[in-house]
């Protein structure tokens, strides 16, 4: 994930320790650890049962565009769904499936949606902690993981940082 150090900057600010872990399925991604860029952001938090703020937790972001990017340090895209629980419950399940996501998070839409509010572009970098549909309990799988998903994602963030370093948005 990309941080937001200035709403007037034209490219969010990336440094190495700003990525972040996500949760995948097994039969959509190969890899456990693996550089990941989203250009879609979906959010399925538990619903509330207010009418009119049980549409709050809902919705769908589109991240910026970096095909050129992509290509040149290979990495995969997916759709990353947002939800409010490290566990999958079933009412994440259903709108994960739904939307066709290839990923999960707890935080992604919560920045996408400021990143939208500020007309800041976005882009997410997260790399696989833990396999949602695994065998393995999700925590202890993610606290496994963790050590070389963080050095991975270090990285690619190091190799991003490299590529934008004095290139315009519409170079990226």
């Amino acid at each position: 994930m990309i941080t937001i150090n200035s709403f007037y900057s034209q490219l969010l600010n990336l440094k190495e320790g700003n990525g972040s872990t996500m949760h995948a399925y097994q039969g959509k991604l190969s890899l456990v650890i693996s550089g990941e860029f989203h250009s879609k952001f979906s959010f399925n938090l538990h619903p509330c049962l207010l009418q009119v703020f049980d549409l709050y937790g809902v919705g769908l972001r589109q991240g910026f565009s970096t095909p050129n990017l992509l290509k040149e340090l290979n990495f995969k895209i997916g759709k990353l769904s947002t939800g409010d629980s490290l566990d999958l419950s079933s009412h994440d399940e259903e709108a994960i499936m739904a939307n066709d996501a290839t990923v999960k998070d707890i935080e992604g839409a919560a920045v996408a949606y400021v990143a939208d509010f500020c007309k800041v572009p976005v882009i997410f970098v997260k790399a696989v902690t833990d396999i949602v549909d695994g065998d393995k309990p999700t925590a202890e799988e993610f606290l496994q993981n963790l050590a070389a998903v963080t050095s991975a994602l270090d990285q690619a963030i190091a190799q991003i940082v490299d590529f934008i370093n004095g290139k315009s948005i519409s170079e990226l």
